[in-house]
Protein backbone atom coordinates (compact mmCIF):
# COMPACT_ATOMS: atom_id res chain seq x y z
CA UNK A 1 0.00 0.00 0.00
CA UNK A 2 1.19 3.31 -0.84
CA UNK A 3 0.23 7.00 -0.22
CA UNK A 4 0.67 9.97 -1.85
CA UNK A 5 0.36 13.46 -1.79
CA UNK A 6 -1.43 13.44 1.55
CA UNK A 7 -0.51 13.39 5.10
CA UNK A 8 0.27 9.98 6.57
CA UNK A 9 1.15 8.44 9.78
CA UNK A 10 1.21 4.93 11.05
CA UNK A 11 1.86 2.98 13.81
CA UNK A 12 2.92 -1.02 14.87
CA UNK A 13 1.09 -2.41 17.71
CA UNK A 14 1.75 -6.08 19.13
CA UNK A 15 -1.91 -7.95 18.72
CA UNK A 16 -3.02 -8.11 21.83
CA UNK A 17 -6.02 -7.11 23.75
CA UNK A 18 -4.95 -3.40 24.85
CA UNK A 19 -4.08 -2.58 21.20
CA UNK A 20 -7.16 -1.44 20.01
CA UNK A 21 -7.45 1.43 22.89
CA UNK A 22 -4.05 2.84 22.36
CA UNK A 23 -5.02 2.82 18.28
CA UNK A 24 -8.18 4.96 19.30
CA UNK A 25 -5.58 7.26 21.21
CA UNK A 26 -3.19 7.42 18.02
CA UNK A 27 -5.88 8.32 15.61
CA UNK A 28 -7.38 11.04 17.96
CA UNK A 29 -3.91 12.61 18.73
CA UNK A 30 -2.70 12.47 15.36
CA UNK A 31 -6.00 14.34 13.92
CA UNK A 32 -6.18 16.40 16.65
CA UNK A 33 -2.32 17.74 15.56
CA UNK A 34 -3.75 17.95 11.80
CA UNK A 35 -6.35 20.57 13.62
CA UNK A 36 -9.32 17.90 13.54
CA UNK A 37 -11.12 17.96 16.71
CA UNK A 38 -14.97 17.25 15.26
CA UNK A 39 -14.83 13.94 14.16
CA UNK A 40 -13.26 12.36 17.99
CA UNK A 41 -15.51 9.78 18.87
CA UNK A 42 -16.24 8.48 15.33
CA UNK A 43 -12.46 8.46 14.70
CA UNK A 44 -12.04 6.38 17.78
CA UNK A 45 -14.82 4.16 17.18
CA UNK A 46 -13.97 3.27 13.61
CA UNK A 47 -10.17 2.58 14.73
CA UNK A 48 -11.20 0.93 17.80
CA UNK A 49 -13.20 -1.96 15.44
CA UNK A 50 -10.90 -2.10 12.81
CA UNK A 51 -7.98 -2.96 15.41
CA UNK A 52 -10.16 -5.52 17.32
CA UNK A 53 -10.95 -7.39 14.42
CA UNK A 54 -7.19 -7.48 12.95
CA UNK A 55 -6.78 -8.41 16.87
CA UNK A 56 -9.00 -11.73 16.13
CA UNK A 57 -7.15 -12.49 13.45
CA UNK A 58 -4.43 -14.26 15.66
CA UNK A 59 -1.62 -12.64 13.92
CA UNK A 60 1.63 -11.26 16.34
CA UNK A 61 1.28 -7.60 15.07
CA UNK A 62 -1.01 -5.00 13.70
CA UNK A 63 -0.04 -2.33 11.61
CA UNK A 64 -2.73 0.87 11.55
CA UNK A 65 -2.36 3.49 8.92
CA UNK A 66 -4.15 7.10 8.93
CA UNK A 67 -4.53 9.79 5.84
CA UNK A 68 -6.16 12.83 5.61
CA UNK A 69 -7.15 14.44 2.08
CA UNK A 70 -9.63 16.91 1.44
CA UNK A 71 -11.60 16.55 5.05
CA UNK A 72 -11.57 13.17 5.09
CA UNK A 73 -9.48 10.70 7.23
CA UNK A 74 -8.74 7.05 5.89
CA UNK A 75 -7.94 4.43 8.62
CA UNK A 76 -6.62 1.37 7.23
CA UNK A 77 -5.27 -1.43 9.54
CA UNK A 78 -3.46 -4.98 8.49
CA UNK A 79 -3.96 -7.94 10.54
CA UNK A 80 -0.35 -9.59 9.02
CA UNK A 81 -2.10 -12.96 9.26
CA UNK A 82 -2.46 -14.63 5.91
CA UNK A 83 -4.51 -17.06 4.50
CA UNK A 84 -8.12 -15.43 5.85
CA UNK A 85 -11.10 -14.94 4.27
CA UNK A 86 -11.87 -11.35 3.09
CA UNK A 87 -14.02 -10.38 6.62
CA UNK A 88 -16.84 -11.73 8.71
CA UNK A 89 -19.86 -10.22 6.88
CA UNK A 90 -20.60 -8.65 9.91
CA UNK A 91 -18.04 -6.11 10.05
CA UNK A 92 -18.01 -3.64 7.25
CA UNK A 93 -21.95 -2.68 8.51
CA UNK A 94 -20.86 -2.45 12.14
CA UNK A 95 -17.90 0.18 10.94
CA UNK A 96 -20.65 1.60 8.41
CA UNK A 97 -22.99 1.92 11.15
CA UNK A 98 -20.27 4.08 13.57
CA UNK A 99 -20.27 6.34 11.18
CA UNK A 100 -17.79 5.96 8.36
CA UNK A 101 -18.03 6.94 4.79
CA UNK A 102 -17.10 4.26 3.06
CA UNK A 103 -15.19 0.54 4.25
CA UNK A 104 -14.12 -2.28 2.70
CA UNK A 105 -12.17 -5.35 3.27
CA UNK A 106 -9.13 -7.47 1.28
CA UNK A 107 -6.68 -9.84 1.71
CA UNK A 108 -3.15 -10.03 0.14
CA UNK A 109 -0.43 -12.02 1.13
CA UNK A 110 0.93 -10.01 4.19
CA UNK A 111 -2.62 -10.60 5.51
CA UNK A 112 -6.16 -9.10 5.62
CA UNK A 113 -6.53 -5.22 5.27
CA UNK A 114 -10.01 -3.18 6.11
CA UNK A 115 -10.22 0.04 6.03
CA UNK A 116 -12.26 2.81 6.34
CA UNK A 117 -13.07 6.48 5.39
CA UNK A 118 -14.63 9.28 7.60
CA UNK A 119 -15.60 12.61 7.20
CA UNK A 120 -13.70 15.53 9.00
Amino acid sequence: MSLVNRRAANWGLQSAPWAPPKARGHVIDQLHSWGFREADDTAGNVAELLVATAVNDGGRRVSLHLADQDRQALIVVLSHQAGLAVTDERVLPAIAALGATSCGADTAQDGRRLWAVLDL
